[in-house]
């Protein structure tokens, strides 16, 4: 009898029913019963097999089937397999699935996430990734294919320690193959040599809750992200993005041209010497919706100035009492010329009446490097603007709304660390 006639045979180390779910290119099929490892091609005659195997957990069984990318398919086989490094041990499973009209592929099971594996039949550039090539590369190869370009991820080793159902070859427990991984934004190729034979793979991540769904399973909570998993914003995330970018980008205008409206002048720029202070400067403020500004100077040089101002209104009121200082220094070493420091400093405040307003200035102090007590004598530089206005305001908006804008995009940047977190490429 053809095996494409077959519908289920009797296991003959067993007597189990096995029922016959893939296509023509079965070569082998596993007794899960008893692991006894069938010919496909020669009657169905006793291979080898294979004892005390430990069940990996998959919600997967043969025999399920389900709809992934819109075609049908039916598992047909099940692996276990491990891959050992520095101590550590990762675990997953492989299931073989059917489709009478597409073949066979993989569907993984790691840590919870769904992920399809295909024989990838397109060019990629290189044609192979070498182990030699990798390590004696200074940055991650890159591997061109399918206008994607994929950069090397990681190379393992990994070993089957289970083995039930049909198989396209003759799989045996402990059978061990090398692959190196590169990853893409949507997709990985892996390179896979197993000893006797190499083939290219193309791995995608599924839509989870929908492939479980189609499987008659309740879907898993995944563990970690995995280096497939394509980001996921919030359902607000793009709104977020769009506001944030844009009220930042109104908002620091809006600061620029704030910074731009000076206002108007209410004492043109006046000298003091030294000798002259402390005096008194009489301060005609007619606008009272802005704000208004008091600049100072001083000519020092590798030196510095304390200064002192007091103001009182129209009615004669005190206003504020404040004190700035200023200081340059500049000079040359082995590195060139270097200056620090400032000559100038900026009183603002809101005026409440309009009207003469006084001034009282003062330098009681100055120096050089450290010293203090001494009477400044150089010339002090006084001017007023009033009705001006601060961008304080809107440039402290325009940092909320590039908060807002920066939270999806910071969600994006820690996903895709996540993503390649695993990698065992280093520097």
């Amino acid at each position: 009898m053809k095996r494409a006639e077959l519908a289920q045979i009797s296991c003959p180390s067993c007597g189990a029913g096995l029922t016959i779910l893939g296509g023509g290119r079965v070569l082998v099929q596993i007794c899960g019963y008893c692991g006894t490892a069938l010919d496909a091609i020669d009657n169905y005659k006793a291979l080898q097999k294979f004892v005390n195997l430990t069940r990996p957990d998959s919600p997967l069984a043969i025999g399920m089937s389900g709809r992934i990318l819109a075609v049908s398919w039916t598992i047909i086989g099940t692996l276990g397999l491990t891959e050992t490094d520095a101590g550590r041990t990762w675990r997953w499973v492989d299931h073989l699935i059917y489709s009478p009209t597409h073949g066979y592929c993989w569907l993984t099971v790691e840590d919870g996430h769904l992920i399809l594996t295909r024989r990838y039949r397109g060019a990629c550039v290189p044609s192979w990734l070498h182990e030699a090539a990798v390590e004696a590369a200074e940055n991650p190869p890159t591997v061109r294919a399918n206008g994607e370009t994929y950069r090397y991820y990681e190379t393992s080793v990994s070993t089957v320690t289970f083995a039930e159902g049909e198989f396209t070859w003759r799989v045996a427990v402990d059978d061990r193959s090398s692959t190196i991984s590169a990853l893409a934004e949507t997709a990985m190729l892996s390179f896979t040599d197993s000893g006797s034979e190499r083939e290219v793979e193309r791995s995608i991540y599924l839509p989870q809750a929908e492939t479980w769904a189609s499987f008659g399973v309740a879907p898993l909570h995944p563990w970690g992200v995995h280096p497939l998993q394509p980001f996921v914003g919030g359902p607000n995330a793009g709104f977020m993005f769009g506001l944030g970018a844009i009220g930042a980008a109104i908002t620091l205008a809006l600061s620029l041209v704030f910074m731009g409206m000076g206002g108007s002048v209410a004492l043109p720029k006046k000298s003091v010497p030294a000798a002259e202070l402390p005096v008194e400067i009489t301060v005609p403020i007619s606008h009272t919706r802005g704000l208004t500004t008091i600049n100072l100077s001083a000519d020092v040089s590798n030196a510095w100035a304390w200064m002192e101002l007091a103001l009182s209104d129209p009615e004669g009121q005190p206003v504020f009492a404040a004190g700035r200082e200023v200081g340059y220094y500049f000079g040359r070493d082995s590195e060139g010329s270097w200056s620090e420091g400032s000559r100038s400093t900026q009183l603002r405040f809101h005026p409440k009446l309009a009207g003469d307003y006084v001034l009282e200035l003062d330098a009681p102090e100055g120096g050089t490097g450290e010293e203090a007590g001494q009477p400044y004598w150089g010339t002090i530089t006084v001017s007023v603007s009033d009705g001006g206005s601060s961008p304080l305001w809107t440039v402290l908006a325009a940092l909320a709304f590039a908060v807002m804008a920066a939270i999806p995009l910071t969600g994006r940047i820690l996903h895709h660390r996540a993503r390649w977190h695993g990698t065992d490429w280093s520097d």
